[in-house]
């Protein structure tokens, strides 16, 4: 019975709506994500405007798609590059660059929707509540980075390292998008580069005298992050909760 599940076939609706993504994301690759139309997009994949918006109701909950995708894709990849490397600084090194390689085919309409994403009305952005499910699956690809490194973790720090970690990520993540060096080079090195420091301080962290130094990072960041995001969307500012 399981092996019926594994291998049963997408149903038509799953393949309609992979195929009304496929067909966004080439067309964002072609013509860029501003030039490219809901209705661009429909025609292209031979379906019904109307279909196209039963799938996805705007171009951001397309690029939601891609998250979604490219999630998924990185999660798999990890499982691959961890492989039974012990080394958090490696395992740290593999993840971002995995995500780097799956990214890369994307990289040149990239820094068009991650400049709506930086809007905190935006559904892309990282902290929307659209974006949950992507963000929460990145951070548990963290969580399996540090889970299986030989590096000693205090335990109540484990729940605050995966997020910082991702916010770690969304700043490489920002330095990618507008990285012009050939083949993203410069994004290689910087994580290269990033990776061993991290690791180095996350080993640190388990010393008593630097975890309230974590937990005071992890609050300020939590603090300010998410709630400017819920501030925009509630449509208050800082003023009013001051």
């Amino acid at each position: 019975m399981k092996d019926l599940k594994e291998n049963a076939k997408p149903s038509k609706s799953e393949q309609t709506r992979s195929l009304i993504l496929e067909t966004a994301l080439r067309l964002f690759q072609e013509r860029g994500y501003d030039k490219t139309t809901m209705r661009a997009i429909a025609q292209e994949a031979g379906v019904s405007v109307g279909n196209a918006y039963y799938y996805f109701a705007s171009k951001e909950h397309l690029v939601q798609g891609f998250y979604d995708r490219i999630g998924k894709q990185h999660q798999a990849a990890v499982e691959e590059a961890l492989g039974d490397e012990r080394d958090l600084a490696a395992r740290i090194r593999a993840v971002l660059l995995a995500w780097l390689d799956i990214a890369e085919p994307y990289q040149r309409f990239a820094a068009q929707f991650f400049k709506n994403a930086a809007d905190p009305d935006s559904p892309l952005s990282p902290f929307s509540p659209e974006s949950a499910g992507p963000r929460e699956a990145a951070i548990e690809v963290h969580r399996t980075v540090l889970a299986g490194a030989d590096t000693k973790i205090d335990p109540e720090l484990a729940e605050l390292l995966p997020q910082l970690l991702w916010l770690q990520q969304m700043g490489v993540v920002l330095f990618w998008v507008y990285d012009r060096s050939e083949g993203c080079a410069n994004s290689r090195r910087l994580v290269t580069r990033l990776a061993p420091v991290t690791a180095r301080a996350i080993s640190l962290s388990r010393f008593r005298l630097l975890r309230p130094l974590v937990r005071e990072t992890h609050d300020l960041l939590g603090d300010f992050m998410p709630t400017a995001a819920s501030m925009a969307a509630n449509g208050r500012t800082g003023k009013e909760n001051s």
